[in-house]
């Protein structure tokens, strides 16, 4: 096995589906199912989720909204994503622990290190919503706070496309995927992993990112058994 302690960060807008807002239930079920599969295998998961299928708070303050107002708003979208997967896991049949940066009695507790590694442990499938608990700053600066604080393996952060690639593929048909990043190339390249303040906790502290095409059953099964499938950002 190639990760034994994983951070998986998804986005809020994966959950749409092929919807223009909100939670599409089949996609809550392929992802719990693909999450089942890993747990079977005996990896520890927690997942950060964001909550832009709900909410955005940079779009919000884009229309005039108050800029902290807008983020406290996209961070209660992430918990209500958080929910919907806890719930959907559950029906799979795994243990679960909901934590936020948030503390919203009774749907959650706040997120300790030692809370959230106690239920990794305990074979409990880790959901840390809310974000960071703080305003400007991202899920991805929160998964990585998060993962750095659980002491995760890796980032493995789910998206739609197989990998990071020289432009968006989804634009430019003549991009080329890589298969490894130094954080340095990534930076120097200008590519948009994560956010800045993400991908230098990353760094500092040797965190690898990786980043892979969460949409495909099974995917997330051959990443942690060590399938090159996407990109791994590391040193």
């Amino acid at each position: 096995m190639k990760y034994n302690r994983i951070l998986l960060k998804l986005s809020g807008e994966s959950l749409m589906g092929t919807q223009s807002y909100g939670i599409a239930p089949a996609m809550l079920e392929q992802y719990a199912t693909d999450i089942k599969a890993v747990v079977d295998l005996g990896v520890e998961v927690a997942i950060v989720i964001g909550g832009g299928n709900i909410y955005r708070g940079l779009s919000g303050a884009a229309q005039g909204m108050d800029r902290v107002q807008g983020d406290y708003m996209g961070m209660l979208a992430t918990l209500i994503n958080s929910m919907a997967l806890q719930s959907a896991l559950e029906q799979q049949g795994l243990r679960t622990e909901l934590l936020g940066g948030l503390t919203v009695e009774p749907i959650c507790r706040a997120m300790s290190r030692r809370r959230a590694i106690e239920a990794l442990q305990q074979k409990r499938v880790v959901i840390i919503g809310g974000g960071s608990g703080n305003p400007f700053f991202t899920t991805d600066t929160a998964s990585a706070l998060r993962a750095v604080e659980i002491e995760a393996d890796a980032i493995l952060k789910g998206t739609r496309v197989d990998g990071i690639y020289t432009a968006d593929p989804e634009k430019d048909p003549t991009a080329t995927k890589f298969s490894a990043l130094t954080y340095s190339e990534a930076l120097s390249r200008k590519l948009k992993v994560m956010d800045l303040t993400a991908f230098a906790l990353c760094q500092e502290n040797k965190l690898p990112i990786y980043v892979f095409d969460m949409n495909q059953t099974g995917n997330l099964r051959r990443v942690v058994e060590g399938e090159p499938i996407g990109t791994v950002v590391a040193d």
